[in-house]
């Protein structure tokens, strides 16, 4: 093999957020004139079929529309992922390129949910999947295509590579590894566990771009601005930001140039943005579809939702972290600057979606300080009661959209919708509030919460009903 071939960066994920923001990273090197690096990416699932079809026509490449919050839209074509990788159920093809002794990145993106974690970084095994892939029967979670490909690394003597976490989950790198080598303990991998151990780095990272499901409207956008037809093409705001760990095993592209920033401990960067942003993201979400809007925009530039972001990071957030580095409150308004953009047109059925793995994971830690720092809960306790009254509708077909919650219990979601006190069973249900489940001082700003959210909830449905 000639050493003038670049390094790979395998990914597993080829959706929206990787290819308007990891991707657009590597092109910007490129740009420079740095191809030392380059992508390539496929799926572990046999979904999103049309848009794989369509890169794979284009040889990777696809046009990234951008939009400012003044309406200012640009255009660009990607072109750093250079081998687009087909499914299959037993992931060879994947493996191949995993096995190259170029390969020295494999990053992933598969949600909060995809990595099946307990409040105690547990692999919670009431999964199917996760079951079905500790038997060795499928290959269909990041945990069974990484022991799949990494066995096969380990076998070829390829050596070191570095598993990226590119998802929005608090510690990511440290929390996958957990959730991995638990994976290869239950699997009675002892081998590959060792290799991995001594073979492998996981450096956490914070990533930060909204990147909407891509509507046809884009492709029509893209068409008429730069005369291609492209059915991969994808769009996102302008703003950007990834923050990582510079822990590598082997090698790394120089992201630093192109404004990655690259730190000792991203930790202040991530609480601020999971608890600020991500937090906030879901409460709009939930009061934007209880209100009967569709967009994100719409309920960030409606007064009272906006107060609600608003009151929960200036009364609960900000108090929570007061050793953080960065400037809060200004950061409060830049998000809530964000969400307002009308050109992003982000749904708030994108956004919605996951709500049993955004309480614990996004909420839950600032209702935990403020319990311990004696805070008023009610501000964040809010944002769960917006989830209740979601979960309620949703269990009653009455949300315009199909929800999507990979760690939803239906059972347990019934059983919450259907007590003779919601609000009671739902505080109570530790895949929600794990060590808090049944606080009381909880239950009770939660009560006055879910007042509060349903009293919203009747005015809107009179608004509507007035016209």
């Amino acid at each position: 093999m000639s050493d003038t071939q670049p390094y790979v960066n395998l990914h597993l994920g080829l959706g929206s957020f990787h290819r308007a923001h990891q991707a657009l990273y590597l092109q910007w090197l490129h740009d420079l004139g740095d191809q030392s690096w380059v992508l390539a990416g496929g799926n572990i699932r046999p979904d999103m079929a049309d848009t794989i079809a369509a890169l794979q026509a284009s040889s990777g490449a696809y046009t990234l529309e951008t939009v400012t919050t003044q309406g200012k839209r640009e255009y660009k074509r990607i072109e750093a992922i250079k081998q687009i990788i087909p499914f299959d159920a037993e992931l060879n093809n994947l493996t191949a390129v995993a096995v190259n002794e170029k390969t020295k990145i494999i990053s992933f993106t598969v949600t909060e949910a995809g990595y099946y974690l307990d409040s105690q970084d547990q692999l919670d095994q009431s999964y199917t999947d996760l079951v079905s892939d500790l038997k060795g029967e499928t290959v269909s979670t990041l945990y069974g295509a990484l022991t799949r490909m990494l066995k096969a690394r380990a076998e070829s003597g390829a050596g070191p590579v570095t598993l990226m976490n590119c998802d929005n989950l608090r510690s990511n790198g440290e929390r996958f590894m957990k959730g991995f080598l638990q994976f290869l303990h239950l699997r009675c991998e002892d081998d590959l566990k060792a290799w991995v151990l001594e073979n492998t780095s996981a450096p956490n990272a914070m990533v930060d771009r909204i990147t909407p499901r891509p509507t046809a409207d884009v492709a029509e956008r893209v068409k008429a601005a730069t005369g291609i037809d492209d059915k991969a093409a994808l769009m996102g705001e302008s703003f950007i930001q990834w923050v990582i760990e510079d822990h590598f095993i082997a090698g790394r592209p120089a992201w630093e140039k192109v404004g990655v920033e690259m730190v000792d401990d991203v930790g202040p960067y991530e609480e601020a943005k999971i608890r600020c942003l991500n937090a906030t993201h879901s409460c709009i979400a939930w009061a934007g579809t209880l209100a009967g809007m569709e967009f994100i925009h719409e309920g960030t530039q409606d007064e009272e939702i906006r107060q609600l972001g608003y009151d929960y990071v200036t009364n609960n957030v900000i108090p929570a972290l007061p050793d953080c580095p960065l400037d809060l409150a200004k950061y409060r308004d830049v998000v809530l600057d964000r969400f307002s953009n009308p050109n992003v047109e982000d749904t708030n059925a994108r956004v919605a979606m996951d709500g049993f793995s955004k309480v614990p994971g996004f909420i839950l830690p600032t209702i935990r300080d403020g319990l311990e720092r004696g805070l008023d809960l009610q501000s964040v306790s809010v944002l769960p009661a917006l989830f209740l009254a979601f979960l309620v509708r949703e269990r009653q077909g009455n949300i315009p959209f199909p929800y999507e919650d990979q760690l939803m219990d239906i059972v347990v979601a019934d059983a919450i919708v259907e007590s003779d006190d919601p609000v009671k069973a739902f505080v109570a249900e530790r895949l929600l509030f794990n060590e808090l489940a049944g606080n009381e001082t909880l239950l009770a700003a939660m009560r006055r919460a879910y007042q509060q959210v349903n009293e919203f909830i009747e005015r809107r449905e009179e608004m509507l009903i007035t016209g």
